[in-house]
């Protein structure tokens, strides 16, 4: 259930709140393919399923970074920020990877809204994340993100 605040200030009052989990999606192997294509990673691991049967995970994986690029669609199921001219990916604090995504998984994004400092114009948003694999013991992916809005 997407969360909706209006502008900086009601922003500002969400600080330290639990924003909940996303929906489920499906990390297909076309996905894993698709974004092989447009990284140019192809390495078997991800890309073919038939010798990754006999690899370390017994079946092809997700790319990390495919994982990491999750984050993005998940999170806005769970924050929109209206009455702000500007929204930006700001960086990373801090990335791991400690589970695998085996294509076919299903994963979704705990967060958190941990800081809402002030910067230059608008305000800088930090959001502990976590994307869970549907019957995981580990998370597929554990991050700090940046965003930064802008009035």
């Amino acid at each position: 259930m997407t969360r909706t605040v209006n502008g900086l200030d009601a922003l500002k009052q969400l600080a330290g709140s639990d924003l909940g989990t996303s929906d489920w999606i499906t990390v297909t192997q076309d996905r894993i393919t698709g974004f092989a294509d447009a990284t140019g990673d192809h390495q078997w691991i991800h890309v073919d399923p038939e010798k990754a049967k006999d690899g370390p995970f017994g079946a092809p994986i997700a790319h990390g970074h495919l994982t990491l690029a999750l984050f993005i669609p998940l999170f806005t199921e769970l924050l929109d920020v209206h009455g702000v001219t500007t929204k930006v990916n700001y960086g990373l604090n801090k990335v791991r990877f400690p589970a695998p995504v085996p294509a076919g998984s299903r994963l979704r994004l705990a967060a958190r809204l941990a800081a809402v400092d002030d910067v230059p114009g608008g305000v800088q948003v930090t959001i502990d994340g976590t994307i869970e694999i549907a019957h995981g013991t580990k998370p597929a992916c554990v991050l700090q993100s940046l965003s930064r809005f802008y009035a």
